[in-house]
Parts: structure tokens; C-alpha cells; sequence
């Protein structure tokens, strides 16, 4: 029993020294020194080129994404606005134009690449058929220069 009373204390007395210690080390950050002052004709100067900056206009993310689904622009959207481009991915899919959708429509794009890709016509991939349907990557794009020859060069240089 003395043991559970000990060892209740001594948890006690743990937590009260984290408590101490987090108060100890949560000081507030310092605040930023302000920039220093200017003169009057150096502070004129920016000012000419500061006006002179084109401001974006301050539209949010809901605005713009309303302004995207907005198709006829007059503040409103419809139902058939909303859902405008989900009928045309439907349509592509839709082979026969019957406004139904079966699965074999729906799946003609996977069934058509494993018929691709079974090139014994056996009904299976193996695993070199399989590796066949891997998508297709675009490839990084390269920079417009070699770089790495300028760059040899310019230490070349800098060891002579």
C-alpha cells in the first residue's frame, strides 16, 4: 500500500516540476526591431516608385472558383452550369448515346489496354505483358542550356 502512496507523490511532485519548468522557458519572443528611419529626400525617392506598382486584385479562393463555374457570367449559377462539365466526360464515355452508362462503357478504356497488353490472347497478363499497361510518364523537362560545360569552364578559369 505504501508503495502506491509513494508512488502517487512522486508523480505529483514530477508534474509539478514539468509545470515549473514549461513556465521557466515560455518567455515571449523578442519583437522585431523597427526598420531605421529615413531622411526626407530618401523617403521621397520610394515613394514615386512604390505608386507606381500594379495591384492584383484582392479576389478570394471562392470568388474565383464561382467566377470558374459561373459560365455565362451574370452572377448566378445553375444547375446546369455546375454540371456542364460532368456531362461531357459522361458523353465520352457513353459509346452507344443512350444516356446509360453500362459497366462495360465505363471500363471500355481498361478492358481495351488489357486486350492491348495480352498478347498471347491467353485472358491473363503475366508479368511482362503486365509491365506493358505502365503508365506513360512525361519526361522532366531538360534546361534550355547545358549548364554543366559554362560552369566547367568558369572554374577552369578560376583555378588558372
Amino acid at each position: 500500500m505504501w508503495r502506491y502512496l509513494a508512488g502517487g507523490v512522486a508523480a505529483l511532485l514530477m508534474a509539478g516540476a514539468g509545470v515549473f519548468l514549461f513556465q521557466s522557458r515560455a518567455t515571449p519572443d523578442p519583437l522585431p526591431t523597427p526598420p531605421p528611419a529615413r531622411t526626407a529626400q530618401a523617403a521621397a525617392e520610394p515613394e514615386a516608385e512604390l505608386a507606381e506598382v500594379p495591384q492584383a486584385p484582392d479576389r478570394t479562393r471562392e470568388e474565383k472558383r464561382f467566377d470558374r463555374n459561373d459560365k455565362d457570367k451574370n452572377g448566378l449559377i445553375s444547375l446546369a452550369e455546375l454540371q456542364q462539365p460532368r456531362r461531357k466526360a459522361f458523353a465520352k464515355l457513353d459509346k452507344n448515346g443512350d444516356g446509360r452508362l453500362s459497366f462495360e462503357e465505363w471500363t471500355v478504356r481498361t478492358s481495351d489496354k488489357f486486350a492491348a497488353a495480352d498478347k498471347d490472347k491467353s485472358g491473363t497478363l503475366t508479368r511482362a505483358e503486365f509491365a506493358t499497361t505502365a503508365p506513360k510518364r512525361k519526361p522532366k523537362t531538360t534546361p534550355r542550356c547545358d549548364c554543366r560545360a559554362e560552369v566547367a569552364k568558369a572554374l577552369a578559369e578560376a583555378e588558372e
